[in-house]
């Protein structure tokens, strides 16, 4: 897998996600086997460049490379400059959200509400591949609305302004995350340019993975929800593709040492009260799917210290390794939304 002059380990990629793609989850997941990873968006608004969250959501120090900062944004001059300021920090690739489907995301017209617009589309992708000297790539969705299905249009637009890669959605912003993906127009899309295409939406299993590139025709898959409290599903993947079969799951013993990782990580990078907060979310999904874990993680939301969440995280994977020493593993209860 090559985007513009970066050529990635392989073709599975995280997707970016606010309030998970941290430098921590992007770390780990490259350390199970992604081979890129994509930051939470960066607002382009240069008042903000200075706040705690939008330097957290920056940082990217001693990441393993590529180093991906996505930028959001509906001003084409400010996500020209967003995308300098990003360079100058160090950023690998810039990436434009336009599949971002929050209201409040849309409702100052940024992310997939700019599907609406393509000339507009034209103009942004034209100012941020111009400013910078490293390759941009695109994340968008299907569409606006089912009615609307306008992603080869942007497809073409976003190729013929410089654009390095594709990631798509297979939803539209109607759509939000309901019902199923659909990847007709992905393949559609591949068929019809020249430029690297990622698949997204859906993609859970290794089966699920190996079946979305080939329909689809796409040169990589990025994972998203499934990523979250199982970044093993990155090797697991890679595995499947490479050989056809499935890895053993994860045994009790390396589910708790990456979990509790990833928790010092978390605890260093956000400080140890906000730490607390944002590992909460992390435990429960980790957890999700082990056996006799739902009264655990309802006692989770209300520990307040970081002693507290490392005990208790202790004392529940003592006991459930006392029963077995590999992982008592649900995965349709893990990925249940």
């Amino acid at each position: 897998m090559k985007i513009g002059s970066i050529h990635l380990k392989n073709n599975l990629i995280v997707a970016p996600m606010a309030g998970v793609t941290d430098r921590p989850f992007r770390s780990l997941c490259k350390r199970m086997g992604a081979g890129m990873a994509v930051s939470e968006m960066v607002a382009s608004n240069s008042l903000l460049w200075g706040s705690e969250k939008t330097i957290r959501r920056g940082n990217h120090e001693g990441e393993v490379e590529p180093r991906v900062i996505q930028i959001a944004g509906a001003d084409p001059a400010m996500m020209a400059e967003a995308a300098k300021y990003n360079v100058d920090k160090g950023a690998d690739i810039i990436d434009i959200n336009m599949g971002c489907p929050a209201k409040k995301i849309c409702n100052v017209y940024a992310g997939s509400a700019l599907l609406q617009d393509e000339p507009l589309v034209a103009r942004i992708v034209d100012a941020v591949v111009r400013a910078v000297d490293v390759p941009v790539t695109l994340k968008i969705r299907t569409g606006w609305s089912k009615l609307n299905r306008n992603a080869l249009a942007i497809a073409r637009i976003a190729e013929a302004h410089g654009i390095r890669a594709l990631a798509m959605h297979g939803r539209t912003r109607a759509c939000m995350y309901t019902g199923d993906a659909e990847y007709d127009t992905i393949r559609e899309v591949k068929r019809s340019v020249g430029i690297p295409v990622i698949a997204n939406g859906d993609i859970t299993t290794p089966e699920k993975a190996k079946f979305v590139l080939e329909y689809t025709g796409a040169d990589a898959v990025m994972i998203g929800r499934a990523a979250q409290g199982r970044p093993w599903i990155f090797r697991e993947i890679d595995h499947f593709l490479k050989t056809g079969t499935r890895l053993a799951p994860p045994g009790v013993a390396e589910i708790r040492e990456v979990l509790v990782g990833h928790l010092h990580d978390l605890y260093a990078f956000y400080g140890l009260e906000r730490g607390v907060r944002v590992a909460r979310k992390h435990i429960g999904w980790y957890t999700k799917g082990l056996k006799n874990s739902a009264v655990f993680r309802a006692r989770m939301n209300t520990l307040e210290t970081a002693e507290m969440q490392l005990e208790a995280v202790a004392r529940f994977f003592d006991e459930l390794h006392a029963h077995s020493a590999r992982l008592e593993y649900d995965e349709e209860v893990a990925l249940a939304a």
